[in-house]
């Protein structure tokens, strides 16, 4: 592989997971409008259901599930790629714990659409501790980029 195309691709990933934190943030804020529209006074709720918050949420909660799992692989592809080994770290086995938590997370959609409150508190606190994992995620990616930045 061309040393310049690897040095590219090792940006790839930190600009696709800003993205994907940027798209977490805005599912969060759907989620929210949706509980709303779901337990709000009758005025209130006729508002909000107008928004289709709910809607809106399932599929940008399942585009950034699509962008985790794939940023994920891709991220230690191209590791692989320019290194020839995974560097087993923490910041490799946080995002993969928070690639499993937003499955696991998603996975409970299906019982949510059926009114278990159970599913529902759980989906919300493991994406309570995937967002907060994501914030330190960040900070732990920049480090690594700075490395990247300033070896090459």
């Amino acid at each position: 592989m061309p040393e310049d195309l690897g040095l590219y691709l090792s940006f790839l990933h930190p600009l696709l997971m800003g993205s994907l934190l940027a798209g977490s943030g805005y599912a969060l804020f759907l989620g929210i409008k949706a509980k709303k529209a779901r337990t709000g006074t009758p005025e209130e709720r006729k508002q909000l259901l107008k928004g289709k918050f709910a809607q809106r949420h399932y599929l940008i909660g399942s585009l950034v599930l699509v962008v985790m799992v794939g940023g994920s692989i891709g991220g230690m592809a191209v590791t692989y790629l320019n290194n020839g080994k995974l560097f087993v770290g923490p910041h490799l086995l946080v995002g993969l714990a928070m690639t499993g938590l937003i499955a696991l997370a998603a996975g409970l959609s299906p019982l949510m659409q059926q009114g278990n409150l159970i599913a529902r508190k759980a989906h919300v606190g493991l994406n309570m501790l995937v967002m907060s994992l994501f914030l330190w995620q960040t900070a732990s990616g920049l480090q690594i980029l700075n490395k990247i930045w300033t070896e090459r």
